[in-house]
């Protein structure tokens, strides 16, 4: 793909984000466009929103529970940017405002922080090593194509579908009982209300295997990019979806309990 070509598309997929407005999925437009087509759209956004004024200041990694793959026909994981005008802690009041975005569903997410840089060979016990924090989040994703209909490489230009994240309270990792925490993480068990009724129910393993594998494959991933920064220090990667994705509307109240990890779960209103 020319670089005016991914350029042309970057900047609709801005326009589209900041308007709200829905568009037709890059793929049907253009059969030939891949992932590596939507990886040079991604280093442009991010360059677009940088000349905006926002940071980025992490990651996330979607499509890492292989149970939603059949759902919306895409079977890999992909990835995006996050930045501090996306990404902000749980509000106190519990309100989030959210439905600016197209078509906006929640997901309950567990949400790393790095306190070293990430290098591909790391395997999990070493990842653990160079994070900073642990939490649980909810992450709000989105689609600027109708009915999230869409090819793996259309959510890669859309920002892997990112469009906020709330971020509960973090657990730091020094001093902690790493090997417990190792075991926690792919083990713990996380149940999602809506409205006070369960909808859906997940564990840690549900993202490739759990949360460290996860950054472990997106710190690979990165490796081979010659287009976008590897992971460093003082990042935040949200590292999927532990349960399946759910539309959100105005007024609704949204809560998660999870057991086996010394996490809190949450609870949120759609403002």
């Amino acid at each position: 793909m020319r670089q005016e070509e991914a350029e042309g598309i970057a900047r609709e997929i801005l326009s589209a984000l900041e308007s709200g407005r829905q568009i037709e999925p890059f793929s049907l437009r253009r059969p030939s466009f891949s992932t590596r087509d939507a990886y040079a759209v991604t280093a442009i956004l991010r360059r677009l929103r940088e000349e905006e004024g926002a940071a980025q200041i992490g990651r996330k990694i979607g499509f890492t529970n292989r149970g939603i793959w059949a759902e919306y026909g895409v079977y890999e994981p992909i990835w995006g940017d996050v930045y501090d005008t996306t990404a902000s802690e749980v509000p106190a009041d519990g309100v989030i405002r959210v439905l600016h975005l197209p078509e906006p569903r929640i997901e309950p997410e567990i949400v790393l922080g790095l306190a070293d840089d990430l290098h591909p060979g790391m395997d999990e016990r070493d990842i653990l090593g160079a994070l900073a924090w642990v939490a649980h989040g909810f992450e709000i994703v989105q689609s600027v194509f109708p009915g999230w209909r869409f090819a793996a490489a259309d959510c890669i230009a859309n920002g892997g579908l990112h469009g906020a994240l709330f971020v509960g309270p973090r657990l730091a990792i020094h001093g902690r009982d790493r090997d417990g925490l190792f075991k926690a993480l792919p083990s713990f068990s996380i149940t999602l209300h809506g409205d006070g009724e369960k909808v859906d129910a997940g564990k840690g393993a549900n993202v490739l295997d759990g949360p460290l594998s996860a950054l472990k494959h997106l710190a690979e991933v990165l490796a081979r990019d010659d287009l976008n920064p590897p992971l460093r220090a003082g990042e935040l990667v949200t590292t999927g979806t532990l349960t399946r994705a759910f539309p959100v509307a105005a007024g609704e109240k949204w809560s998660t309990t999870l057991s086996g990890i010394d996490l809190p779960g949450l609870a949120v209103t759609i403002g």
